[in-house]
Parts: C-alpha cells; sequence; structure tokens
C-alpha cells in the first residue's frame, strides 16, 4: 500500500493486528486449555440472561448449528457447560453453565487482559482511551455486517 492509498493502509494494519491479536490470545489460552471458538462460546453462554438454545448460540456466533454442537461437546467434556432439557418444552435442550464453567471464565479473563496488555503496552493511557472510543465507534456502527 501506498499513501495515495490510505485506507488500504489502515485496512492492511487493521487485518494484520487481528492476527496478531488472535495469536498472543491463543498463546495467552492455551495454558487454560480451550480454543479460542470455545472460549468465546463458553463468555456467550455466560453472557445470556436464561441459559441459551444451541440455535441461540449459533445465530449469535454467525456459525452453522453443527459448528457449536462441536464446540459445545468440547466445552461438555471439559466440564464447563451442561446439557439441560428446557422447564417448558423438554424438547429443547439449553447449555448451562457449570461451576466449573464459572472458574474457567475467571481464568479466561485473566488471560485475556494479559493478550491485551500485550498488544496495547506500547500505547500510554490517553492513547488507550481514544483507541477505545474509535473502536467502539467501529464496533457498534448499526449500520454495517
Amino acid at each position: 500500500m501506498t499513501s495515495t492509498d490510505p485506507d488500504g493502509l489502515l485496512a492492511d494494519h487493521l487485518l494484520r493486528l487481528a492476527r496478531r491479536l488472535h495469536r498472543v490470545q491463543k498463546h495467552h489460552l492455551e495454558p487454560v486449555g480451550l480454543t479460542p471458538g470455545e472460549s468465546r462460546l463458553l463468555r456467550l453462554v455466560a453472557h445470556h440472561t436464561t441459559p441459551p438454545r444451541m440455535a441461540d448460540l449459533a445465530h449469535d456466533l454467525e456459525v452453522v448449528p453443527r459448528a457449536v454442537t462441536s464446540l459445545v461437546d468440547s466445552l461438555e467434556t471439559a466440564g464447563c457447560v451442561r446439557r439441560a432439557p428446557d422447564q417448558e418444552n423438554r424438547r429443547v435442550i439449553r447449555i448451562e453453565l457449570t461451576d466449573e464453567g464459572r472458574k474457567t471464565l475467571r481464568t479466561l479473563r485473566d488471560a485475556r487482559r494479559a493478550a491485551a496488555e500485550d498488544i496495547l503496552a506500547p500505547l500510554t493511557a490517553g492513547e488507550r482511551e481514544v483507541l477505545g472510543g474509535l473502536l467502539t465507534t467501529l464496533v457498534d456502527d448499526p449500520g454495517r455486517c
């Protein structure tokens, strides 16, 4: 990219930063024993006010339901979630966070903070605040896909 294409250069930097963030986060998640996808699903289950259905999780993650099944299987094997029948419709299965899952979430939060600190280390507090505001604007833009 040349200086005559500042948007192209910015896009390139954003993509490189996203890949770097993924690598750093993966490194920090390794001791926890979860993949970034499992980590995201666990955080999503915790975010719901009532235990979500698999279809809800697939929708929220923008993936096919089969992908959620594999992630739930892994998290269930690790003891972080459990499948439970819905109290109103026994045919519906909900995904519940376990005590082990809550403990793992605390560990994940620490790992994510460490990963963010690695990435943000060169920035001052003021620069981090500005970056946070800019990223919030981009992430929260309802007109974008």
